[in-house]
């Protein structure tokens, strides 16, 4: 996929106003990028197809009435700070925390979501001291294998609360690992940008 065809993909399912939010949001990550590795350099010429619209396919998974929304090892802000300038639009009722350990990534975090006009809560503290945040949803990405994230995400699931984790080719061993400790009721979902990679939308998790 293309960078013209991410953006297209893009318009087709967000308002001229959020895509807008979403170029602020480029442009200030390619900047502070010069200064802090936010995204793999390999990867910033597909910034829109790699890392945007792989994110915003999550807002097809928003169950109704959520309203908290935690996303786990934020980093540059994928895929929650792009999630909460589409939910802005489409879900203003959702509020989205960001949590990243890394003080100069939640920085530009705040900044840009103070420039793209976003509310968004950004915590700058390692995820196990994070205190119980009750949750509809928890996401992340690219950040640790699929057993771990379970750990990381259900002292904050409330009742009825679902995980949205994007993997790899390699996720059904992953998802096998973690079914040794975990109950899982997952559904695997294809991804928009990558044949290899998957969504996986996970309900129901309850130790084993």
């Amino acid at each position: 996929m293309t960078e013209d065809e991410a953006k297209a993909a893009l318009a087709a399912r967000v308002s001229r106003e959020t895509l807008g939010r979403l170029e602020v949001y480029a442009a200030l990550l390619v900047k502070w990028q010069k200064t802090i590795n936010l995204v793999a350099p390999s990867t910033l010429p597909q910034l829109w197809s790699r890392h945007i619209l792989d994110s915003a396919q999550l807002m097809e998974q928003v169950p109704p009435g959520a309203t908290r929304w935690l996303d786990l090892g934020s980093g540059g802000g994928f895929p929650g700070l792009v999630c909460a300038a589409i939910a802005a639009e489409t879900h203003p009722g959702l509020r989205v925390t960001l949590v990243e350990s890394d003080q100069r990534k939640a920085a530009f975090l705040r900044e840009a979501a103070r420039q793209m006009g976003v509310t968004a809560d950004v915590i700058a503290r390692r995820i196990e001291d994070l205190p119980p945040t009750p949750s509809d949803i928890v996401s992340a990405r690219a950040l640790a294998p699929l057993v771990t994230l379970c750990a990381y995400a259900h002292p904050h699931l409330v009742p009825g609360g679902l995980c949205l984790f994007q993997k790899g080719a390699r996720h059904a061993e992953e998802l096998a690992t973690a079914r040794q400790g975990w109950h899982i009721d997952c559904t695997v979902i294809p991804s928009v940008t990558d044949a290899e990679a998957v969504l996986l939308r996970i309900e129901q998790l309850s130790h084993a």
